[in-house]
């Protein structure tokens, strides 16, 4: 299904994404976001010019995020700029393969029995215990039994990682500025009274059509397993679709990307990151 045309158009909205909050500046090849710290967007290949980015604009880039008290993070299309890789590396970055694919005959994945899904609006007033809840499930990417008391190997506490904590957690403004105006469409599965699961889908007009991503879906530790994420995705990508003629998403791994394919996804390229070495 990968044509030069679909990854011309991810391109775009890469490219167009971070235009309502950040500053987008340019460093040779690369354009780099500079907005708020609690939503930081990567540097990225200006469209068209993968091939052109230098070590000295990789490091001007980082220098620049950082003095901004943002991580160091890059973004590409590795099927468009093989050689980014060991640049980003000799710049002391840790690369990351990730499988792209686009929502091509998806199918619609029920939830398990019991849990219940919600869209969520920005005046939730649990709209900051989801976005903690996500923060926690992405800190604890596997399930581990971690004894009474003591730290998990992630650095969150053992009660943190099963529990996203008290229900007035506030949401930063970004975020309730986001959802309120559409940029940013949350949902939440709930089991007895308790979110379980989150994840979102952040549209943006490329040129006269709506394309959307599927990102940030997560699950509690201990409620993996039972196709909380494939249900939730599958939401997800059924309300993208109202209005998005193309909907995409970043799979964590090979794994994660088989579960998609199996619900209607087809793999079409590489989404290569590149960010500091953890610690």
């Amino acid at each position: 299904m990968s044509s030069p045309g679909l990854l011309d158009r991810i391109e775009r909205y890469s490219a167009l994404a971070p235009l309502a909050e950040a500053q987008v500046h340019r460093i040779g090849a690369l354009q780099v976001p500079i907005g708020p710290q609690e939503w930081p967007f990567p540097a990225r290949p200006l469209p068209g010019r993968e091939a052109d980015v230098t070590l000295a604009d990789v490091q001007a880039a980082v220098a620049m995020q950082e003095a901004a008290g943002l991580p160091a993070s890059l973004e590409w299309l590795g099927d468009r700029c093989r050689g980014l890789a060991g640049v980003a590396r000799s710049a002391g970055l840790v690369v990351d393969e990730l499988p792209l694919l686009v929502a091509d005959d998806p199918l619609t994945v029920l939830l398990p029995t019991g849990v219940r899904l919600y869209l969520v609006g920005a005046d939730d007033p649990r709209l900051g215990l989801y976005q903690r809840l996500t923060a926690l499930a992405f800190a604890q990417p596997r399930p581990v039994a971690v004894p009474a008391g003591a730290p998990s190997p992630s650095g969150v506490p053992d009660v943190a990682v099963d529990d996203p904590g008290p229900e007035h957690v506030p949401a930063t403004e970004v975020l309730r500025e986001r959802v309120a105006s559409g940029r940013t469409v949350m949902m939440v599965a709930v089991e007895d009274g308790q979110p379980v699961a989150i994840g979102s889908h952040q549209p943006v007009d490329v040129d006269g059509t709506e394309i959307s991503e599927v990102v940030g879906v997560a699950t509690l530790p201990r409620f993996r397993g039972r196709g909380l994420g494939a249900g939730l995705t599958s939401a997800l990508v059924e309300h993208a679709r109202q209005t998005a003629d193309l909907v995409f998403l970043s799979a964590g791994d090979d794994d994660v990307a088989r579960v998609y394919e199996r619900a209607g996804f087809a793999r079409v390229a590489t989404s290569c990151t590149a960010e500091r070495p953890a610690g």
